[in-house]
């Protein structure tokens, strides 16, 4: 049986599945390039590093993170082409809905993963729990033309486990009574929940395996873990504790935006136009969550990847960009080096509140505040109808007018070399190009 004995000692069964794409990225390439399969299929080229690889390439030495002239010395013939965020997207909503066609109880963890509650769909669908994984996963990639890999147990963190048992393309099924033998051979460190500082602290108390931390008993786990770690032990046990995160997220306690450039610069005033582009597109996602921001952080990234940071308390909550540019403009100034190579911006707004608490001083005129909420709104509207940064601050025109990257680094996805009726430069219809200019 999946389910287990909750710790009151009632009866809690649970049949819950992870969904894990199969090196997503590669393979929506591999999906929409037929011709690519079979192939060393590479994602990141804007990058300059790989942001994903099919799982041929895997297989020749290539992961996550590798720059791309080393790519090219292990697979001269690799394909590598810049990444397609918006045909991922598209694939991943996809998947999605293929997941609600067997069970309303959907939680999208990821792009590319999620978990789904399958508990008493087994008699009305006449079939087994593991059969109701198979007809699901066969759909997705049937109707999608990739793989996924999927966990069945009771709980979450065990169906991760079980997800990441077989790749490409496996199905696992972890049942009460198996637990234990595929704990065993997990090291402690691949548990899903419990990071390298808490690897490196259960290596040091002789817990190598998964088994060994979930074999200890609960006082043990309390003595010398905190509460993470302990939610995580009772999973491992079979016993349910993180819940199924079914509402779309609309709450945020901050939003962050950055942007990485090439080549790298050394103007003062186009780094902080990128800086100033990222303000406007965290303040423009606060808005639309109808939220204000209490405090703003700003950091630069280096050539060399370190990074330069500073923040602030603001006056009053807001999200109106021309209310803090001269703030941004003061913490860019303490944070800039001139002379420095800069490679990245970005800004995070923080202490955010809903919009409508936000109270004025009293030294401030309240007319200039719904000048300035009149202005946003004519702003937002105008990009809901004409696309997003139809209207921007001057000082942001430098990143606004030139590529986010240049030369080989500059090219772009097939999806946004051409348009169809109806489409604009940043409003496409919500369908993946195929090659030829197919949907």
């Amino acid at each position: 049986m999946l389910g287990m004995t909750d710790a009151s000692g009632g009866a809690a069964p649970r049949a819950i599945v992870h969904i894990d794409g199969d090196a997503f990225f590669a393979s929506c390439e591999q999906a929409t390039h037929p011709e690519w399969r079979g192939r060393a299929v590479i994602t990141g080229k804007e990058r300059g590093i790989v942001s994903a690889a099919s799982y041929e390439a895997k297989a020749r030495g290539v992961s996550r993170g590798t720059p791309l002239w080393d790519v090219k010395k292990i697979i001269p013939d690799a394909i590598i082409v810049p990444s397609d965020y918006e045909t991922y997207s598209l694939f991943s909503k996809r998947m999605f809905e293929i997941m609600r066609r067997f069970t309303s109880e959907v939680e999208e963890y990821s792009i590319d993963e999620g978990f789904c509650d399958i508990t008493g769909l087994d008699r009305p669908m006449g079939c087994s729990y593991e059969e109701i994984v198979r007809r699901m996963k066969r759909a997705i990639e049937s109707e999608l033309g990739i793989t996924v890999s999927a966990g069945l147990s009771c709980t979450k963190t065990l169906a991760k486990v079980g997800s990441k048992w077989k790749k490409p393309s496996g199905l696992t099924v972890i049942p009460r009574e198996g637990i234990s033998k595929f704990l065993s051979a997990l090291p402690v460190g691949k548990v899903w929940g419990l990071g390298p500082a808490t690897a490196h602290r259960c290596i040091g108390l002789g817990l190598a395996t998964a088994q060994d931390f979930a074999a200890q008993d609960e006082k043990f786990i309390r003595c010398h873990f905190a509460r993470p770690q302990w939610e995580t032990w009772r999973e491992l046990n079979g016993l349910p504790t993180f819940p199924l995160e079914t509402e779309l997220k609309d709450t945020y306690n901050s939003i962050g935006k950055s942007r990485t450039f090439t080549p790298p610069s050394t103007d003062r005033e186009f780094v902080f136009a990128q800086l100033l582009k990222n303000l406007e597109n965290a303040c423009i996602k606060a808005r639309r969550h109808h939220l204000a921001a209490r405090g703003l952080v700003v950091y630069l990234r280096r050539q060399d990847f370190r990074h330069d940071v500073t923040e602030t308390a603001l006056d009053r909550a807001t999200a109106f960009p021309m209310e803090l540019t001269a703030t941004l403009r003061q913490l860019f100034g303490s944070v800039y080096r001139p002379r420095t190579e800069y490679r990245a911006t970005g800004v995070v707004l923080t202490g955010l509140v809903p919009q409508d608490a936000v109270q004025l001083s009293i030294f401030e005129p309240p007319a200039e505040m719904r000048k300035m909420e009149k202005l946003y709104a004519a702003m937002d509207q105008l990009a809901a109808t004409m696309g997003k940064h139809c209207v921007f601050s001057a000082a942001a025109a430098a990143a606004h007018g030139t590529p986010q990257h240049i030369l080989d680094r500059g090219n772009v996805p097939q999806r946004k070399l051409g348009r169809l009726k109806g489409e604009t430069r940043r409003r496409h219809l919500r369908l993946p190009v195929m090659p030829g200019g197919a949907v």
